[in-house]
């Protein structure tokens, strides 16, 4: 029970920042109804259990052994994810209903793919934090501290999703114009912000 408390807080500690993900989860809640908004969150959490799976024994670290394989995440990541800014800017500024237009399921997957694995950053602080914590744990409680970590992303994303589903019902279609060109902008930033990083990893 130790271990999995500690893989809860330390979970935690590492998706709640806000980032690529919370942000994905945010604008689903605001555009799209309450259960549209809960199948955002349990997807990016997938992904997310799934790179905290990987980086945590140790298949992250391919990332910094393998110069190209980093090389072309950043690439395709800083296409994607500049794309999904775009995208965010151009969006119309409707306030969600319980009719709210349908969920594009195939594009709400890629693009939570997208900003998971594709965040070279998530790749990197990933293989550091969890592959530490995997290197001074019990052999035996390595499965504890990892479904702890699980735990915290399953929390932290649904919840985030809930909240803010429910709070966007006072939200006016013009606060939510200015929220996507707040979100678009930053997204674009980090995505611009990743093809600086191949460039300068490149020359």
């Amino acid at each position: 029970m130790q271990y999995f408390l500690q893989g809860i807080i330390m979970g935690l500690a590492y998706v709640a920042p806000i980032g690529m993900q919370n942000m994905f989860v945010i604008n689903g809640a605001l555009a799209h109804s309450r259960r549209q908004a809960l199948i955002v969150g349990l997807t990016v959490t997938l992904f997310d259990v799934a790179l905290a799976f990987s980086c945590f024994y140790g298949i992250g670290a391919m990332m910094d052994y393998y110069r190209w394989l980093r090389e072309l995440v950043l690439f395709f990541g800083s296409l994607i994810v500049t794309y999904i800014g775009i995208s965010l800017l151009l969006a119309k500024a409707e306030k969600k209903t319980e009719e709210a237009a349908a969920l594009s399921f195939p594009k709400m997957v890629v693009s939570a793919f997208v900003v998971t694995w594709f965040n070279p950053q998530a790749l990197i602080d990933g293989t550091m934090m969890l592959g530490a914590f995997r290197v001074s744990l019990p052999v035996n409680e390595a499965l504890h501290f990892i479904i702890g970590v699980a735990s915290a992303s399953l929390i932290w994303f649904t919840g985030l999703a809930l909240v803010v589903s429910y709070s966007g019902n006072l939200i006016q279609g013009r606060v939510l114009r200015y929220i996507n060109l707040a979100c678009g902008g930053i997204i674009i930033i980090y995505g611009l912000g990743l093809m600086v990083k191949l460039i300068q990893m490149v020359f």
